[in-house]
């Protein structure tokens, strides 16, 4: 992980205690070895662009403004999210921790070099760790939806058919595999007919 991805609102940037006492993420960045874009948070059309060249993105934003970004973010292409925690983007109520965020970590201005370097280690595997997890519930929904389709399709068959839901469940295996169909796209069809008919 090299070059970063600084996102910034202005009232964060135009704070001279912030700028006079060094505490931006990029000097510490940079004075690690990393690569730096710095973005102003209202230019959101330039923080996607820059993205695809970043390996992760800082969030020096309030913590109440980072679902809106993760959500922008994580639509454009998966990436490590890390929250820049300083004194101003910490500053909100404790209400606004309480916020579903998915942030993979946090970087402190007191961080040492090894710290830094293992928070954005740390970052890039919750990342990856994130979006398999999304994936694999994503997998399970639509399995459950497609069982949904295929108990409801037996029902109707072994009501229409006077037999058990087991023998209609091969009715429906066997009906799929003579069309080359998934047995999903047979159980919907067979419930939509269903359906069209009762109304």
């Amino acid at each position: 992980m090299r070059s970063l991805l600084v996102i910034r609102m202005e009232n964060i940037i135009s704070d001279p205690n912030q700028a006079a006492s060094g505490l931006f993420p990029e000097m510490m960045l940079e004075e690690n070895g990393y690569q730096v874009q710095v973005v102003d948070g209202d230019s959101s059309a330039r923080v996607l662009r820059l993205l695809g060249e970043a390996d992760a993105a800082v969030l020096d934003l309030p913590i109440e403004e980072i679902p809106e970004w993760e959500k922008l973010l994580s639509q454009s292409r998966p990436i490590p999210l890390l929250w820049w925690c300083s004194q101003q983007t910490a500053s909100s109520s404790a209400e606004a921790c309480e916020t579903e965020i998915a942030i993979d970590g946090i970087l402190t201005p007191s961080m040492r070099d090894r710290e830094l370097h293992w928070a954005l280690h740390f970052a890039a595997k919750q990342c990856m760790e994130r979006q398999q997890w999304a994936s694999e519930r994503k997998q399970l929904q639509s399995r459950l939806e497609e069982r949904k389709w295929i108990d409801m399709a037996k029902g109707i068959l072994a009501d229409m058919k006077n037999i058990s839901e087991a023998e209609a469940y091969d009715l429906l295996r066997k009906k799929a595999m003579n069309e080359r169909k998934r047995m999903v796209d047979v159980a919907t069809a067979i419930v939509k007919a269903h359906q069209l008919l009762q109304s």
